[in-house]
């Protein structure tokens, strides 16, 4: 049996836990906010509540040998700080979220390596693929990759979740490819949601994940991915269900900017966080960086931070020069 503290009592954190606990593990979830706390305790009575949740993060950080990180990446830095200080022996990191850091670039693992004291950290592994927690919660089949150079630790956790009626989960060790696509595809699906509001059908929508696959595969594999990656489910699994599903967060946010709304508007109506906005802004700066060819993800960002008028910059991507296509 192993023990998890599960660090974000959103819809994914408590989703993952259940697997856990549904597996055998002893799980503790935790949030800082107490509302969270009350509304996770409010969907079970005491007697057949699964798992407990604390507001305390030192208690969750002691309790778990296994801190599973399900919280926005925006704020995955100031939690990893605040963990660091109250952290007192070796853990397995694993994050369930899906995104970079602006203006740094980095991925989470890397944030991880810099905020939290080496000799605390036995290994990180990141949890990926397209699975919703609305469809996980409600126990659909759905297949999952755990990814780490450290090919044990990925076992690890592929034992920790996986069960043989509905939750799968796969292991592969690059770990730079599933972080980079994971945190891609979400805007190309905001992208998807763009030209879904505009009234594009389902060729456009075709030609877009097909495309946007290769910009993906383009930057993941300049920062060293594995090909094979972005073809598997951390890579076209994933983006095919965040740009055709109307439980897309970034999908969401995309419809809402496509019919006439701008970001701030768009977010102000989500009631959960919209990776692919800020991911946007750290893939703008390895573009321009690297001088990587990248059109659409380059017009997402100059729609929704450059406030062009979204049908006038999809025709602008109309009249490139024609080319050969390269996959």
């Amino acid at each position: 049996m192993e023990r998890l503290a599960i660090i974000g009592a959103g819809s994914w954190g408590s989703a993952l836990g259940k697997i856990a606990y549904d597996n055998g593990h002893a799980v503790l979830l935790y949030d800082n906010s107490k509302e969270a706390i009350a509304r996770f305790n409010s969907k079970t009575t005491a007697s057949s509540r699964i798992f407990q949740a604390t507001t305390d993060l030192k208690e969750a950080v002691a309790f778990g040998d296994i801190i599973l990180l399900a919280v926005p990446t925006s704020v995955i830095r100031s939690v990893l700080k605040e963990i660091n200080l109250v952290i007192e022996s070796e853990k397995v990191f694993v994050n369930a979220s899906k995104g970079l850091e602006p203006k740094t670039i980095k991925r989470v693992s890397e944030i991880v390596e810099e905020e939290i004291k080496s000799k605390f950290v036995k290994g990180f592994v990141a949890l990926s693929g397209p699975s919703h927690a609305e469809e996980v919660i409600l126990e659909m089949l759905t297949l999952v990759t755990a990814a780490s150079p450290d090919l044990k630790q990925a076992q690890l956790i592929q034992r920790v979740f996986s069960n043989q009626t509905y939750f799968r989960v796969y292991t592969l060790t690059d770990l730079i490819g599933v972080e980079i696509c994971s945190a891609l595809k979400n805007i190309i699906a905001l992208a998807s949601g763009i030209i879904a509001g505009l009234g594009y059908g389902d060729n456009t929508r075709a030609a877009l994940i097909t495309r946007g696959l290769v910009e993906i595969k383009r930057i993941a594999c300049m920062f060293g991915a594995e090909e094979k990656t972005v073809f598997g489910l951390a890579g076209l699994g994933d983006l095919v269900v965040t740009c055709t599903s109307t439980h897309s967060r970034n999908f969401q946010a995309g419809y809402k900017i496509g019919s006439g709304k701008d970001l701030e508007q768009a977010l102000a109506e989500m009631t959960m966080v919209v990776e692919g906005a800020r991911s946007a802004i750290a893939a703008h700066e390895m573009i321009v960086e690297n001088n990587i060819y990248a059109p659409i993800i380059e017009a997402v960002y100059d729609i929704i931070y450059h406030k062009f008028d979204p049908r006038e910059r999809i025709m602008l991507l109309m009249q490139n020069d024609l080319k050969e296509e390269i996959l």
